[in-house]
């Protein structure tokens, strides 16, 4: 029988990646925590065919970064790294973190600058992707840090991880494949549609998606999943949307977020806490303050905020808005090294309607 990182790494290696004889998979973990879901995964590879090459960080390494570089550090780009990039057709990237709030004290112009400085890397594994040279998947370990964020213990939030990744099952790829044939009904009506307004509490806002493509996301992207998403027309958002759970970037959280967009670019912020910081991240670019993904996300082993984007962006009954960089596979333009998915509860009188008809209510899919 199969121990759970054996099932987990089998998931993430054939399912999510699909990794083929004589590809260059890049194995990326935040720190060696992850250590047995690591080796599972590098064991996997080999027996593939494939060349696994292991990227892991180390406790602290990322604060003493962000301390002590200067500006010319900030902007420079490891030349090893940018080849994975250029040359890599698989990405595993881990979650593993020892202190989720590692960041929450660095410097947000330098981790800004930093963000600005890698956006080239991201826009360069998009548009490969887009391109079907590479896949990518981010996945979480479960971590007594993790745990802690989630106000649980590590049995509890190992289980829930287990259950929310459907790996509690015989088969959880069949479960991901039910999953996506399901969304993919929904996906194919929305492509057929024009206009996306949404409404609930302190929010009416429109989206165009006129021409842009609408995607299932069924464990190949993120693992877990459980969302269906576009890349809205740049320039066709407009409205005001008021994000009720906490958003949480880099470790920093900002609370009771309402958001004012305009012509596609957000013009005016308030947060009951860490608007500062929001209006930050959102200076960092050119691109910072424009709209990348309207979401809808739908994991129903996923009820709760647990500060992990990862987890919380697929709850089901809420829906989610990324300010900043959008997806080349949806048909998006809009470049940043910023993507900040806001997440808000749809359950609480929630609508959504498709060129005028009433599609999503109080958390569920109508039609």
């Amino acid at each position: 029988m199969q121990n759970l990182w054996e099932k987990y790494a089998r998931v993430l290696v054939e399912y999510s990646t699909n990794v083929q004889k004589g590809e260059l998979t890049v194995i990326s973990a935040s720190s060696p925590q992850a250590t047995p879901l690591i080796k599972e995964i590098y064991k996997l590879v080999l027996q593939k065919g494939a060349y696994p090459v292991i990227r892991c960080g180390l406790e602290g390494i990322t604060e003493t970064y962000l301390k002590y570089a200067n500006d010319d550090q900030l902007s420079y780009i490891d030349p090893m790294l940018q080849t994975e990039y250029e040359k890599a057709q698989n990405f595993i990237s881990l979650g593993a973190p020892f202190n989720t709030k590692m960041l929450a004290k660095a410097d947000s112009k330098k981790l800004a600058k930093r963000s600005a400085t890698t956006k080239s890397l991201s826009e360069l594994m998009l548009a490969r992707a887009a391109k079907k040279e590479l896949n990518w998947v981010i996945a979480n370990f479960p971590t007594h840090a993790l745990a802690q964020e989630g106000k649980m213990s590590l049995d509890d939030y190992t289980d829930f991880l287990i259950h929310a990744c459907y790996l509690h099952l015989d088969d959880p790829v069949a479960k991901w494949k039910e999953i996506d044939e399901q969304q993919k009904k929904i996906a194919d009506y929305l492509n057929t549609v024009e206009e996306i307004h949404i409404t609930g509490e302190d929010t009416d806002i429109t989206f165009g998606v006129k021409g842009r493509k609408w995607k299932s996301c069924a464990g190949e992207c993120n693992f877990p999943d459980g969302e269906i998403y576009t890349s809205p027309v740049e320039d066709k958002i407009n409205g005001e949307i008021y994000f009720d759970f906490p958003q949480i970037y880099r470790g920093n959280e900002a609370n009771k977020v309402h958001l004012t967009v305009e012509n596609g670019r957000v013009t005016k912020v308030r947060a009951e806490k860490g608007e500062d910081y929001v209006n930050s991240m959102f200076d960092m670019d050119e691109g910072s303050r424009g709209i990348g993904e309207i979401a809808i996300g739908t994991n129903e082993m996923i009820q709760e905020v647990t500060g992990n984007i990862l987890f919380d962006e697929k709850i089901g009954g809420s829906i989610h808005m990324a300010v900043g960089a959008s997806y080349p596979e949806t048909g998006g333009k809009n470049v940043s090294g910023l993507h900040w998915d806001m997440i808000k509860n749809m359950k609480n009188g929630g609508r959504i309607y498709a060129d005028g008809k009433l599609i999503y209510e109080n958390g569920k899919f109508i039609i």
